[in-house]
């Protein structure tokens, strides 16, 4: 397992007392080089959305937690924040709660042409996604493919 699995796995060990306690939901956790930094990164959500209090009560448990596990040899910033309007699909819960929604797609490789497409959400196994687009016939995507898949946000 790479450095930044681990990370990851074992940071959403030490959030799930909290999360849970708080009746929080955890989206996803990353652990990624931006620039010259790295940021450990933590989005959590709940019915009718995540408040800055919210974050603020998951960020010092956590940030207490990381100091006494102290795992994570290189420095880092920690973020804990909602997913946003965008809100990638990552786990099967995601799917699920998100069937029947419109989402949007970015693939590694075109297909037909294209790299991006969007449309409802109406199935979705381990291997392959499939949305239908506008009025169209459905299309089905596979997930080695996939990029990206979040919800879509229209303003």
């Amino acid at each position: 397992m790479a450095k930044r699995e681990e990370y990851e796995q074992r940071t959403e060990a030490l959030l799930a007392p909290v999360l849970e306690a708080n009746g929080f939901e955890l989206v996803d956790v990353e652990f990624v080089k931006e620039g010259a930094n790295r940021y450990l990164r933590a989005y959590i959500d709940k019915p009718g959305g995540i408040t800055i209090d919210d974050c603020e009560l998951v960020s010092r448990s956590l940030s207490d937690r990381l100091d006494e596990e102290d795992f994570i040899s290189e420095a880092y910033i920690l973020e804990v924040s909602s997913p946003g309007l965008g809100r990638p699909l990552k786990k099967e819960r995601d799917f699920a709660r998100s069937l029947g929604e419109e989402v949007e797609i970015r693939c590694f490789r075109a297909v037909d042409g294209r790299k991006e497409f969007d449309g409802i959400l109406k199935a979705y196994d381990a291997g392959s996604v499939t949305i239908q687009e506008n009025q169209e016939a459905e299309r089905t995507l596979e997930r080695s493919n996939i990029a990206l898949i979040r919800l879509a946000f229209d303003f």
